[in-house]
């Protein structure tokens, strides 16, 4: 079975090819230049037949007097003859068939206008210098040339210019479109040609204007969100201290112990909801102090009361809030228990952190777009907010938290239980990766002598 030759593929064009700027430039290159060749061609055509034309009458009106000195018998004049030496063929024949005419020629070097008529079968010719004419015409083109390149270069600076102040605010609406997408919605355009309503505006101020517009409007509905999440919560704190306290007063038995998980269940969510919108508000601000990271794992899975294997492949020093960053491991190894399938396992290879459990692995529209709030997982159990409030927190300490899902199926030789590796257990597994910035210890300065 034959294969069909690859086509070899096209070199791509360098980056800044595809800019406005660089589009811009390029075309206004190749109309200015079409526009210079149209002039230049006009402007010679036309003065080219002036000065041919004027030649042409001078040398026929000589011509006109020499015919006449000939026909008198007279000498003729030295710039004239009969069948003189390097008339060009062409005027010969033409003489010789009884008729007049012109044309242009070298004549010992130089550029010559030559006249010829009929004498007794002959030509009677007459030659004018051209010289002066060819020099003219050779002057113009030249002139043409260069103020074409001259027209053409301030063009593409002015163009340029007016191209790049352009571009420059297309370039500051793309910015100000990132930090707004990147969670800063207090960033803005404001152009200045949007202020005043009754001054005229241009495309770009139009789209500039509806990005902020845009902007203010995200962030209003955001912070009235924001605002009703917290209310709420805190709203629902008082009565739930209360009901917690009924529960404790209630006697044991099946019916009490259903309330008091509830009661539980509830201040968790309640807890988790004042979390959201702390985070939200993004006035954090983190306690950092340096921790060993494996001996930090090790005290979040005892605190869980889960069955989590701890694996310290290489330790590592982080300078971290560990507060917050127990918060993170926290959560997902809760995630993995309560989502997931064991084996949970929990392993430190330096400033990474993997947690991986061996259930179904992560939904399709987590690992694409991260965790969501009140979204539920495995069947709908959950809420969204662990996964959320882990991811949330990562941020506020620098840290990255990358969601994965293992390959399933049977892996001779390999590790089941590192996040690239597979394992013999039908499902793969989700893994959640951490990744913390490192501690770099200082060295101690030397003592002076």
């Amino acid at each position: 079975m034959s294969r069909s030759p690859r086509s070899p593929r096209m070199p791509r064009l360098p980056a800044w090819t595809a800019t406005l700027t660089w589009k811009a430039a390029v075309f206004i290159a190749v109309m200015c230049c079409a526009l210079a060749a149209l002039l230049g061609i006009l402007v010679h055509v036309s003065v080219a037949g002036q000065t041919v034309h004027d030649s042409r009458e001078k040398a026929l009106t000589r011509l006109t007097e020499v015919s006449r000195l000939y026909e008198a018998g007279e000498p003729l004049p030295r710039f004239s003859g009969v069948d003189p030496e390097g008339l060009p063929a062409p005027l010969r024949a033409l003489a010789a068939r009884g008729e007049r005419g012109t044309m242009v020629a070298d004549h010992e070097g130089r550029p010559t206008m030559w006249a010829a008529g009929p004498a007794d079968g002959r030509a009677l010719a007459v030659r004018i210098d051209y010289t002066q004419g060819a020099e003219t015409i050779d002057a113009l083109d030249r002139s043409i040339l260069g103020s074409s390149v001259l027209a053409i270069g301030a063009t593409l600076l002015v163009g340029a210019f007016a191209v790049t102040r352009v571009t420059r605010r297309l370039h500051l609406t793309a910015q100000v479109a990132r930090r707004i997408s990147a969670g800063d919605l207090d960033a803005r355009v404001d152009d200045p040609r949007t202020e005043d309503p009754s001054r005229p505006q241009d495309e770009v101020a139009t789209v500039s204007g509806a990005l902020d517009t845009m902007a203010s409007s995200l962030q209003r509905k955001l912070q009235s969100e924001q605002r009703f999440t917290a209310d709420v919560a805190h709203e629902l704190r008082t009565p739930l201290t209360g009901l917690s306290a009924a529960a404790e007063l209630l006697p044991d038995g099946r019916p009490s112990e259903l309330v008091r998980d509830r009661v539980r269940a509830m201040r968790g969510l309640t807890e988790d909801l004042l979390e959201i919108s702390r985070l939200d508000a993004r006035n954090e601000t983190v306690d950092l102090a340096v921790h060993e990271l494996g001996p930090l794992a090790e005290r979040v899975v005892r605190a869980s009361g889960t069955s989590t294997e701890v694996r310290v492949v290489r330790e590592a020093t982080v300078e971290t809030d560990r507060r917050r960053l127990e918060r993170v491991l926290g959560n997902l190894v809760a995630n993995a228990h309560k989502h997931g399938a064991p084996p949970v396992v929990v392993t430190v290879d330096g400033p990474t952190v993997a947690v991986r459990d061996h259930g179904p692995g992560y939904p399709a529209y987590l690992l694409e777009s991260g965790p969501q709030r009140f979204r539920t997982e495995s069947g709908g159990k959950g809420h969204g907010l662990g996964l959320t409030i882990a991811a949330g927190q990562a941020e506020v300490i620098g840290a990255e938290l990358v969601f994965t899902n293992a390959d399933p199926g049977p892996g001779p030789g390999r590790d089941p239980d590192t996040p690239t590796s597979t394992s013999t257990h039908k499902n793969g597994g989700a893994v959640a990766l951490l990744r913390l910035p490192e501690y770099v210890r200082l060295a101690d300065p030397v003592p002076e002598d």
